[in-house]
């Protein structure tokens, strides 16, 4: 079958770091990636099945892998080769139409009796990553064994799915990762006494799916204030519920202004916003939250950081928590439902199938790629393959 697969040439990453873009290079690759024939993965035991990608979203984590600047934090919880792609529609062997829940967890991996987290039901604070009868790997498209949804077959276990709801397009069910993502990160931070207003740091995928879990599932938050960089992401994040929409510079003076600090000098808030978060995970992003959140306030990061270099005087002085939001589980904010339950009914209140703006196929990864690394630029907010395509051929 045909795939796009990730291999640990020391050589092809070294390029990929050193790359100021995207470029197809010899043989059709892009950075990391190849396309290659290879054959399905083996089912790895008894509740395991097969899967047929129909559309696998491109993320930001994906992007930050294929061009060497993910954290060397994962090596261990990744094996090789990889086939990328963890946001995945696919059809099921039993018929249904499926989106996949990708970390794998004790019980996917035969682990009995299961680490304390799992245990617990908290499958993404899972303490065996690299135990079991799988090979390392976090996640779905980050391990060798069970394949990644960029291809024409991957391996999944029934625990790891959800049946897409019925009249539901593609479009949307590939939108349920990564809005579980963001439902997680919404809930993750306190519910404050009284109403208040929040911050959602980028206007990407994330970002907007959060504005969305915000607007649905948090009552307690009066409004929200989003900073979007392009014009396309500020027309979105108004209609899916933010209240004010600024440019990434205009961020201090729009939180001033609505918490009615002061601001000194340096640019320093005396106030701020008691909720923010981050859906970008840069060193600017997180310096702009930590800017702007008031004494005692939460900062919940949902991007995907690296090594980022910012002064925590701030988040010291003025006892600020930043606490970090992965992957998805059960939501004591919301009664004990998984986050994933949660996102489906986001994703359909919402329509958040209209943020998905491209799709390609897998010889046309280059472009998908790029696409994908430039979307806010270029009017768009998540790329995915379509393996739609590749079953018709």
């Amino acid at each position: 079958m045909r795939a796009l697969q990730v291999d640990r040439s020391v050589t092809r990453f070294a390029a990929a770091r050193l790359a100021s873009g995207w470029r197809a290079g010899a043989g059709g690759r892009v950075g990391a990636l190849r396309l290659v024939d290879v054959e399905p993965p083996e089912l790895p035991g008894p509740g395991w099945q097969t899967l047929r990608p129909r559309l696998s979203g491109i993320c930001g984590s994906d992007l930050a892998t294929l061009d060497g600047r993910s954290s060397r934090w994962f090596e261990p919880v990744v094996s090789f080769p990889f086939v990328p792609g963890h946001e995945v529609v696919a059809d099921a062997e039993d018929g249904r139409r499926v989106v996949l829940e990708p970390v794998l967890h004790c019980a996917l991996r035969g682990i009995d009796p299961p680490c304390g987290p799992c245990a617990e039901g908290r499958t993404n604070h899972c303490e065996r990553l690299v135990a079991g009868h799988l090979q390392p790997g976090l996640q779905t498209g980050y391990c060798a064994d069970t394949g990644g949804g960029w291809s024409l077959a991957l391996v999944a276990h029934d625990r790891q799915l959800h049946e897409v709801p019925d009249g539901w397009s593609d479009e949307a069910a590939v939108m349920v990762e990564p809005t579980a993502c963001a439902v997680h990160g919404a809930l993750a931070a306190p519910r404050p006494e009284s109403d208040v207003a929040a911050v959602v740091i980028g206007a990407g995928t994330l970002g907007l799916a959060t504005i969305a879990a915000l607007h649905h599932l948090r009552p307690d938050i009066a409004s929200v204030l989003a900073v979007a960089k392009h014009p396309e992401q500020r027309r979105l994040a108004r209609e899916l519920g933010a209240a004010t929409v600024v440019e990434p510079g205009d961020l201090r003076r729009a939180v001033r202004r609505a918490s009615g600090s002061w601001i000194l000098d340096n640019g320093q808030l005396t106030g701020g916003a008691p909720l923010v978060f981050d859906c970008v995970g840069t060193a600017a992003s997180i310096a702009d939250a930590l800017a702007v959140a008031a004494p005692g306030a939460t900062v919940v990061l949902l991007g995907m950081p690296g090594h980022v270099g910012i002064d925590l005087t701030g988040l010291w002085q003025r006892e600020v928590r930043l606490a970090g939001a992965y992957a998805y589980g059960p939501e004591p904010a919301a009664g004990g439902r998984h986050s994933f339950e949660l996102s489906l009914e986001v994703v359909d209140a919402a329509g958040l199938e209209r943020l998905v703006s491209a799709t390609y196929p897998l010889d046309r990864h280059a472009d998908a790629v790029e696409h994908a690394a430039n979307a806010g630029r270029r009017g768009a907010v998540k790329v995915a393959f379509d393996m739609r395509r590749e079953k018709r051929r």
